[in-house]
């Protein structure tokens, strides 16, 4: 059956809007669990309103919240008012002429929360807080993975029946990507003393879920991949303007603005300045096929951080690759296997050592950090062949990197590489015989 014009338009419309919403439901196939749950208990209450502890769970494996860190949003309900906040503040105190005597600490309809930077007195504080908003992430270092701040609410109710949920939350971490759901009410926490001979719940609790997506995020990707191989010569370099060139500025590598004083400080709007590369990416990944074994081999993974205004701490990269569920030993990096689909052990995240490697530091000469990892050979699967000993796909920083295009990876014809000192070799070997023999027969 032929389609006419029109209805080769519609199924063509269809598709892109599939492929579009297929982004907006920010499903990630390597971490489908992950999320971000931010959990409201209400743990008191109070004449016009109540207290609540408000806790941000970071479940995702490998996408941790960086500096500048979260920003958390919501709509009241009705003309609630923020009357103290402990372990964070509101970024803006609002409207609040019509009280006099105590002026609540923000009147807005719509507030944004951030969190307190360290070392703030310990009255402000409370346990999870005060961490300048960031938070890692669950699979690199669960206690790590969490903030909370308490919130003192006014002009709210007084009970389970009167409090009405805040609605449209948004979270910022740092920037766009996130969306987040309606407020579920769901079934009260609960708490153990101390002694843990006592259990306690909140008065009311709900949760609210928000998921990222990396298209909303931004329209071109933030890393990209580069490949080699001790069986061929060539580099392949990442795609040309991989993360986008237009209306890029960078500096060359040799640039004397280096020089200049307080060039590495961040900008309030993280505005990055970057070195003046081909693919014009914040970080690269190098993959090199380094060393082939009898039963092992072993390839070399390097980071490379392009921007001179932007440590990446607590880093995290993730590798797909059918052999990494032998991975034998991983050096200078730690290592830890993820594994969404039951026994289906092709995915591993890599990040830094604390204390030695954690923190990718700007670019320039101590701008990269790198490993090398040591697989065990499946001689059912294992080959050279056609680009299998490089990744599938590859995610910095729980963004998802460009990788070259399948038809330019380093492979193997369907013979083993031959070199040309092997072929002399294999040539000459015959000829040395032959002369020996006329030599050592008798005339």
């Amino acid at each position: 059956m032929e389609l006419n014009r029109t209805e080769l338009r519609c199924v063509l419309s269809i598709t892109v809007v599939l492929l579009l919403s297929s982004h907006a439901v920010a499903y990630d196939p390597l971490d489908p669990t992950g999320n971000i749950t931010i959990k409201w208990d209400v743990m008191s209450w109070t004449a016009d309103g109540y207290v609540a502890v408000v806790t941000m769970n970071n479940f995702q494996m490998y996408r941790q919240i960086m500096s500048p860190g979260w920003t958390m949003g919501w709509t009241w309900a009705k003309k609630e008012v923020i009357w103290s906040m402990v372990g964070a503040q509101a970024t803006e105190q609002g409207d609040c002429s019509k009280f006099k005597g105590n002026i609540p600490h923000c009147c807005k309809r719509t507030p944004a929360v951030v969190d307190l930077l360290p070392g703030v007195p310990y009255n402000q504080q409370i346990a999870n807080c005060c961490k300048g908003g960031v938070v890692a992430s669950y699979g690199q270092d669960p206690a790590a993975a969490v903030s909370a701040f308490q919130v003192s609410v006014g002009l709210s109710g007084t009970s389970n029946k009167t409090v009405k949920l805040p609605n449209n939350f948004t979270l910022l971490g740092p920037g766009l990507g996130y969306t987040c759901g309606p407020a579920k009410v769901v079934p009260s926490t609960t708490f153990l003393s101390a002694d843990k001979r006592r259990k306690t719940q909140a008065l009311m609790t709900w949760n609210v879920t928000c998921t990222y997506s990396q298209f909303l995020a931004s329209k071109h990707p933030s890393c990209c991949v580069s490949f080699s191989s001790f069986y061929n010569d060539t580099i392949i370099p990442c795609p040309s303007c991989a993360c986008g060139c237009e209306n890029k500025n960078c500096v060359k590598s040799d640039s004397k603005i280096l020089s200049t004083p307080g060039i590495n400080t961040p900008k309030k709007d993280n505005t990055p300045l970057l070195q003046c590369t081909h693919h014009m990416c914040p970080v690269r990944v190098h993959w090199h096929v380094k060393l082939n074994y009898k039963d092992y081999w072993r390839a070399k993974v390097a980071i490379t951080n392009f921007n001179y205004r932007l440590n990446y701490t607590q880093w995290t990269l993730v590798v797909q690759h059918p052999n990494l569920d032998n991975v034998t030993e991983v050096f200078s990096f730690e290592y830890k296997p993820l594994v969404a689909y039951g026994s289906i052990n092709d995915t591993g995240m890599f990040y830094g050592m604390k204390y030695y490697n954690d923190v990718l530091m700007e670019a320039g000469a101590y701008g990269n950090v790198q490993s090398e990892v040591l697989l065990r050979k499946d001689a059912d699967a294992f080959t050279f062949k056609q680009g299998w000993a490089f990744p599938r796909k590859v995610y910095f920083n729980g963004d998802e990197c460009m990788l070259p295009p399948p038809d330019v990876y380093p492979y193997l014809p369907n013979s083993s590489p031959v070199s040309a000192r092997v072929i002399l070799h294999n040539l000459a070997a015959p000829l040395l015989a032959l002369l020996l023999l006329q030599m050592a027969a008798p005339w």
